[in-house]
């Protein structure tokens, strides 16, 4: 008896009501070295992963049940089956880091704010986008160093698009036909007929005094994160988001935007969108491509 305790107890399990439970063991601040490249590949396979179990029910979604949250935002099978794959994979990795999820219990700021590395999920962003059946819905994940992404994993699932960024070593695009680098358009903000990107769900007043600023631009509708890559790619200029979102529908693909020339921009102290904060409610920001002050 005494060597099955110590064999659970090894393996990260707790005995709760007399059965071993997992529970997830990690360190709240370590310092290590680390292969962030080779680790962005591990996870964006667990993305992969995550979006296949997503497309498997992609054709079902209208016999699917589906579970309004407390801010009357949809939860399906899919965004509860991604969740499982990813948070199960993350704790499989040779490293470990708390995570916070979406679709997990919400951890107290008190615990969180002394981390040092954790990941932070989204398993199905633009679950609206989803349950139109349109395609623009995306498996997000990244790895945050304090208060800013040091890793961005963006999944496509109906495209097969994984967007993937590194701090200081660059951003990307892998898609059947190969890797290709990304980079953000350069611009002046005076400049006619800028294509800005406004959600294809959320478009607040705020937004749409924005966008009236500019000279005749262009408007380009999309759900999920899919806004911020095609800033990335270049194919539009700007993302105004003056309206409510969480850290986790913003920070992988912040990174992959940054890392490709563009900013992401906190609308009210005009410094970098940061994370951790008390509440995981971002502020309204701006993200842009790469913008010609002169």
């Amino acid at each position: 008896m005494l060597l099955y305790l110590n064999f659970i107890f090894s393996r990260g399990f707790e005995l709760r009501f007399g059965k071993p439970t997992f529970v997830q063991r990690y360190a709240k601040n370590i310092s290590l070295p680390m292969d962030k490249i080779k680790l962005a590949g591990e996870v964006a396979q667990i993305a992969r992963r995550a979006g296949a179990a997503i497309m498997s029910v992609y054709g079902n979604v209208s016999e699917m049940p589906i579970e309004l949250k407390e801010d009357q935002s949809p939860l399906t099978l899919a965004d509860k089956a991604a969740n499982d794959i990813i948070t199960s994979g993350l704790v499989q990795l040779d490293i470990r880091f708390p995570i916070i999820s979406e679709e997990s219990r919400q951890i107290p700021f008190e615990e969180r704010r002394n981390y040092d590395y954790y990941w932070l999920v989204d398993p199905l962003d633009g679950t609206k986008e989803f349950l139109k059946r349109n395609g623009e819905f995306t498996v997000n994940i990244a790895l945050v160093h304090r208060n800013e992404p040091v890793i961005g994993i963006v999944y496509v699932p109906a495209l097969n698009e994984i967007y993937w960024a590194v701090k200081g070593a660059g951003s990307w695009l892998e898609t059947n036909r190969g890797k290709t680098r990304l980079q953000a358009a350069t611009f002046q903000m005076t400049a006619p007929h800028l294509r800005v990107v406004c959600s294809r769900s959320h478009l607040s007043d705020a937004t749409k005094d924005f966008i009236a600023q500019l000279q005749a631009p262009d408007l380009v509708a999309k759900g999920s994160a899919l806004k911020f890559l095609i800033v990335a790619k270049g194919e539009a200029h700007i993302y105004p988001r003056l309206g409510f979102t969480s850290e986790w529908d913003t920070c992988p693909a912040q990174l992959v935007l940054e890392e490709a020339g563009g900013k992401v921009i906190d609308q009210q102290t005009g410094e970098r969108l940061l994370y951790n904060k008390e509440s995981l409610t971002n502020p309204f920001f701006i993200a842009y491509g790469c913008v010609n002050e002169l």
